[in-house]
């Protein structure tokens, strides 16, 4: 005689579609099982996005409250990663357009009223220990344009194909290969 298993086990799912389903019918192990199969992924292009890894988790988060809330919207013949990371990118330039313009108000007010900005730069034995390359390559990918940093990440960090990429970003393959080529040569001219 077989043994049911514990019903504290999560339900396993054939496929992202499946689980897209059940969470519409209001299974609450189905969010979680495609929140555990896709928040890594989530997270590390936010991350590249903006470079902060509290900022990160937050736009993380945002994503999958956001995606969940549409879930209706997502089309099963899609892969679910893709329309995922689509909103992703939604969240990122919205986080850099509040950015900028809590930048401009900072910045607009006198300088006696305005807070006092932390110098953000590491103490000399933090800056020995951290790796410097890694440093330098997370600072010269925040520095890049969006709309060049977004493809190169998802294609190299999420290592979506060019296609995919091009299918989250809403533009076409080539406009993604050429995007990629001036990114890499941007970053080799900062990063020598």
């Amino acid at each position: 005689m077989v043994a049911d298993p514990p019903e504290d086990t999560p339900p396993a799912y054939a496929d992202d579609g499946e689980a897209a389903a059940a969470a519409m019918r209001g299974q609450q192990a189905a969010y979680s099982w495609l929140m555990d199969r896709h928040r890594t992924a989530v997270f590390r292009f936010a991350r590249g996005q903006v470079g902060d890894e509290d900022e990160a988790l937050d736009i993380t988060q945002e994503c999958f409250v956001a995606a969940f809330a549409a879930l209706r919207r997502y089309d099963p013949s899609r892969s679910f990663r893709t329309w995922l990371l689509a909103i992703a990118v939604n969240k990122c330039r919205d986080w850099a357009r509040r950015r900028a313009v809590r930048r401009f108000f900072t910045f607009a007010a006198p300088l006696n009223e305005a807070m006092p900005v932390a110098d953000t730069a590491p103490d000399p034995e933090s800056a020995a220990a951290s790796n410097e390359g890694v440093r330098r390559i997370r600072e010269a990918l925040a520095a890049l344009p969006a709309n060049l940093r977004e493809p190169l990440v998802l294609c190299t960090i999420e290592g979506m194909s060019q296609a995919e990429a091009a299918e989250v970003l809403g533009i076409n393959r080539k406009a993604v290969e050429t995007r990629i080529y001036r990114a890499r040569a941007k970053l080799s001219e900062t990063i020598g």
